[in-house]
């Protein structure tokens, strides 16, 4: 379990201790990875024509119970950080969530890779609800489960679907964005299981798991991921014991429960290869993810605005569907969140453009993709802990390479002079470019005072 920090707001420490729920590793052994790594641990040696008498089909039904609380907690509290009211809260709160995923996660070091496996899948679920909600705006929703929860409700409507219809949409909260949420939690859980864990560790488990495989044990471990997750799904986790009083709310609790397990099932299976599907919902989003929290020795934060460089090569080779990756395009623009941004200040005591400033993404939609939302992190060359929120425009962001030639023409003592303003000590200045095209804020966020970039600014 994560330790409580001095150093952290309240909202960095539920981040945190969320994280470390999800993926985490603890004595106490109550994380939901935890939680299957003992249920793979058990199933692996329980013999398949095993008879199982009633009572001990109580204790499995039990301890199923308690994996589907802990899942189904962990997905509430994930929708409470990740959802306001409206859609306009959702992607306010959305843009936090993410970004504090970003800044808590180390970007060089030997953790990179462990941490980031760590909080991809709760990333993951978060782009997930997002992309979800700007699917249905476009009219671009031809699931049918999901659609029977949206009868009567236009996407202008959808916009404030609890003001519209608060139980219609408490409904679809339950029966789309739960289950939805969930398929990104468990996506990827079957890895964890000893077969897929023998390829990853090797058999003696002395190998990087983080490394490239072979083509073969890709597949392998593929096949086996998909298997044993659908296996943890309907067996490990199944479908709660009902506690209501009333036949009519048994009958009903089971319909519900039943068809929140299909559609879990289908979103997992039809992810897999999603052609036109609703599996390009978890896709696109885990494509990305792998991107910006890879867990790949060639991981480089410089590389993360490039992502759809990526993600438009996986659509054109049908591995996803391009209008998915453009309504996911829509929502990050081309710098995700918490990103470092490095810019011209707009006049002021610079008007000659003698230096640069650094900021920070920490809003969704920005007007133009390539135009990221930021709030200022430092001002006249001094980091501030309460700066203005700016859109950064090209001619403005030296991670273009047209932008950066206009101050590559400053002198070297001008461009160490800056960099002594803005880094910390020498040592940490060896490493910095002497003209940084974007700036890693990991350290900037470590500071309690600094973690507010998400504050209305008047």
């Amino acid at each position: 379990m994560a330790k409580d920090s001095p150093h952290q707001t309240n909202y960095t420490r539920q981040i945190t201790f969320l994280l470390a729920k999800v993926y985490g590793r603890s004595a106490v052994k109550d994380s939901l990875l935890d939680r299957a790594i003992s249920y793979f641990s058990q199933e692996e040696f329980r013999p398949t024509d095993e008879q199982i008498s009633g009572q001990e089909l109580q204790v499995l039904q039990i301890l199923s119970d308690e994996r589907y609380a802990s899942l189904l907690a962990i997905t509430r509290n994930i929708l409470e950080l990740a959802e306001g009211e409206n859609f306009v809260e959702n992607n306010k709160k959305s843009a936090q969530f993410l970004g504090t995923i970003q800044l808590l996660s180390p970007t060089e070091g030997k953790n990179v890779a462990a941490s980031n496996e760590q909080s991809k899948s709760v990333y993951k679920a978060v782009l997930s609800l997002r992309l979800l909600d700007q699917l249905i705006i476009n009219g671009q929703i031809s699931e049918p489960y999901i659609s029977k929860f949206l009868v009567g409700v236009s996407a202008e409507q959808y916009l404030n679907f609890a003001y519209h219809d608060y139980k219609a949409y408490k409904r679809f909260i339950e029966q789309v964005k739960i289950p939805l949420i969930m398929a990104a939690l468990l996506q990827d859980i079957g890895n964890y299981h000893p077969k897929a864990q023998a390829i990853l560790c090797g058999e003696e488990g002395n190998l990087n798991p983080f490394r490239t495989l072979e083509v073969e044990q890709r597949k392998q471990l593929l096949q086996i991921n998909y298997s044993e997750t659908i296996r943890y799904l309907v067996e490990g986790i199944g479908m709660p014991t009902f506690k209501g009083n009333t036949k009519p709310e048994r009958d009903q609790f089971k319909r519900d429960e039943q068809d929140k397990l299909a559609f879990i099932r289908l979103l997992l299976k039809t992810s897999v290869n999603p052609k036109g599907s609703v599996g390009n919902i978890l896709k696109v989003p885990q494509i990305y993810t792998s991107i910006i929290l890879s867990t790949k020795d060639n991981y480089n934060y410089k590389l993360l605005p490039q992502v759809f460089q990526v993600l438009n090569k996986n659509a054109e080779l049908g591995a996803c569907e391009q209008r998915v990756v453009d309504a996911l395009y829509k929502i990050t623009g081309m710098f995700p969140q918490g990103f470092g941004v490095v810019y011209m200040p707009h006049g002021g005591f610079i008007e000659q453009g003698d230096c640069y400033e650094f900021a920070i993404v920490n809003t969704l939609y920005p007007d133009n993709p390539e135009h990221p939302h930021c709030r200022m992190a430092t001002r006249k060359l001094a980091y501030i802990g309460y700066g203005q929120n700016i859109a950064v425009p090209i001619h403005k962001n030296l991670y273009f390479t047209q932008t950066a030639k206009k101050l590559a023409r400053l002198s070297k003592a001008r461009l160490n002079e800056i960099l002594e303003l803005l880094s910390s000590n020498p040592e940490e200045r060896k490493k910095l470019d002497l003209l940084p095209r974007c700036w890693q804020a990991n350290e900037y966020f470590s500071a309690k005072i600094n973690q507010k970039l998400w504050n209305n600014v008047n």
